[in-house]
């Protein structure tokens, strides 16, 4: 028998073994396409799209089942989702209930009751136009939140306010899902126990949820910790989401709300760090595969038979959303250049749209027919989505910070001219201050201003590599010139152009790196050091001392690694410029370390 048992085995898998082939084709369709995009500037997701659409059944048509895909790569969402909820404290999650509840319900509301009118003025019926409209609504949380991680705007208040009002839609699917079924042929009949009793059933599962997050999850963690199975704590964070995932689902809600609610449970949890790191490399796969998904989901066939409908429902659907939502915020008293960002970023249909779709025609409100057209305008704004934010990134002017407060450098005269009020300025500032030594200040950033202001110091507005500037700020008359700037080329700049038009005036400045410490010794600078060069070496002094050595050892030791470096960096500088300054420098700080 054993030997029967390994023939069907072996022969299963010369036959019918693991198809890899198709994972070679979605890993490498994303890997090629992926960098392309970003580099060019068009970003992540599109990418993907593209890929989608390249390997799909139109273009090279390695896959032919595209909604399988889709199935699969919906768990990304979840993953993400679960994610998003790790960062969301439920005390973070109270506060923002008015923005969930109130921003949110609002958005969605008026913008159900102005889309429903596009299928109604096609000429569609009203519970179809609803379904439609309704479907358009829900934005696709996987794009905006790729989005707005890629633009680094997920902590951010604007970012917030986005994630509210996703939270909201995604709460919207469980009350849509139920009007569908009420909207059906005879759905009106249905017995009130019926909706009571699902209504129960989620009630239910969300109870049995949070009582597993609050009184099992951290419990079961920490043993699992105990054994120390890296593995195993992996297993267990899939087993958590997905758990959560087939909970909500089984009692008629989102999948993605469920990952959402465990991640929010354990968010307070001492393993949320280990789970985050177990979690985000299927996510990021998962997530990808969701709009490789959509990108070969986008029929062509459909598009081209129905092309008039398409060609009118699209911009209709998106133009009107994008209104409404910039309406919204301005109601909701956003600033202009949020509220435009927002209607950009949120102006598509959402993947959640698809399972609203599919149960309408389930119930026969939606023909198989208008459900490919209306799936196909869902894909469609998420594809030009993307291509909306870089039009928006480089036509919209970039808002011009507020200058209250804030006053121009003219006719200042300062001993030492600082260019820079960042933190490495603020502490070269200090000893000077603390000597007595007036000090002219000049900032190119407004709220740094500001923020001084609080702290008593006066902060005048400047670039300082503008020659114009430099003269206004006194440069010609001071005995000093430091340039902090929290910038590598304006750094750069400012010691040229002081080396050219004030040449009797020394300057000392911050260099981020050793290539930048070159750049400034060749524009003459007389004093230059990078800004973590000292302080990491007497933190490996402090090293040193904790694993054994004497101060007095330690110190030597460092002192020769400083006058090494002093020494290479010399041999670096053209003809040896620097070395004479570098190694007086290294002696007087090794002393000062003595």
């Amino acid at each position: 028998m054993a030997a029967e048992a390994v023939s069907h085995a072996a022969e299963a898998a010369q036959h019918g073994g693991v198809e890899l082939t198709g994972v070679v084709v979605l890993l490498a369709a994303a890997v090629i396409a992926v960098p392309l995009f970003r580099r060019a500037g068009l970003g992540s997701v599109l990418g993907y799209l593209a890929a989608g659409l390249a390997i799909g059944p139109f273009g090279l048509g390695f896959f032919h089942d595209a909604q399988s895909i889709l199935h699969i790569a919906e768990l990304g969402v979840v993953l993400f989702l679960f994610i998003i909820g790790l960062e969301m404290q439920p005390s973070r999650l109270w506060s923002m209930r008015g923005e969930i509840f109130g921003l949110g319900l609002v958005q969605v509301c008026l913008a159900i009751a102005t889309l429903v009118w596009v299928g109604i003025l096609l000429g569609y019926p009203t519970e179809a136009s609803f379904v439609a409209g309704t479907g358009f609504v829900l934005t696709s949380t996987a794009i905006v939140m790729q989005m707005l991680e890629e633009r680094g705007e997920m902590n951010l208040p604007r970012g917030r306010r986005i994630i509210a009002i996703l939270l909201l839609e995604d709460l919207a699917i469980v009350p849509l899902l139920a009007l569908v079924a009420f909207l059906a042929p005879g759905g009106a009949e249905a017995t009130m126990a019926d909706r009571l009793q699902g209504v129960a059933i989620g009630l239910a599962a969300i109870a049995a949820l949070v009582l597993a997050g609050r009184y099992l999850l951290d419990p079961m963690f920490r043993l699992l910790a105990r054994f120390g199975a890296r593995e195993v704590m992996t297993a267990a964070a899939l087993l958590v989401v997905l758990g959560a995932a087939v909970l909500m689902q089984a009692g008629g809600l989102s999948m993605a709300m469920g990952a959402f609610l465990a991640g929010v449970l354990l968010s307070e949890s001492s393993f949320r760090h280990q789970l985050e790191a177990d979690v985000e490399p299927f996510r990021g796969l998962l997530l990808g595969l969701f709009f490789l998904g959509v990108g070969m989901a986008l029929d062509l066939n459909i598009i081209a038979a129905n092309w008039v409908v398409i060609a009118i429902s699209v911009p209709a659907f998106m133009i009107l959303k994008m209104v409404v939502i910039y309406a919204v915020a301005r109601f909701m008293k956003a600033g202009r250049a949020e509220a435009l960002e927002r209607t950009v970023l949120m102006a598509q249909g959402g993947e959640f749209a698809f399972v609203l779709y599919a149960t309408a025609t389930q119930f026969g409100i939606l023909t198989p027919e208008w459900n490919a057209n209306m799936t196909a305008i869902i894909i469609i704004s998420m594809v030009l989505t993307p291509i909306m934010i870089i039009l928006h990134d480089r036509l919209v002017p970039k808002a011009s910070p507020s200058m209250d407060g804030v006053e121009a450098a003219e006719g200042l005269s300062g001993r030492v001219l600082l260019i820079g009020f960042g933190r490495f300025g603020q502490i070269i500032s200090q000893p000077l201050l603390a000597r007595g030594h007036s000090l002219s200040i000049i900032e190119s950033d407004p709220d740094a201003i500001r923020d001084a202001k609080d702290f008593g110091f006066k902060i005048w507005y400047g670039d300082g590599a503008r020659l114009d500037i430099l003269h206004a700020a006194g440069a010609a008359d001071a005995s000093l010139i430091i340039a902090a700037a929290g910038d590598a080329e304006a750094t750069t700049r400012i010691a040229e152009l002081a080396r050219h038009e004030f040449p009797t005036v020394p300057v000392l400045a911050r260099a981020f790196d050793r290539e930048h410490a070159l750049k400034l010794v060749e524009a003459g600078v007389d004093f230059q050091i990078r800004e973590t060069f000292e302080s990491a070496l007497l933190v490996g002094r402090e090293a040193l001392m904790r694993l054994g050595d004497t101060p007095e050892e330690a110190a030597e030791l460092i002192g020769d690694i400083r006058q090494q470096d002093a020494e290479r960096f010399a041999l670096e500088t053209a003809g040896g410029i620097y070395a004479g300054r570098s190694m007086i420098h290294g002696n007087v700080a090794q002393e000062q370390q003595h």
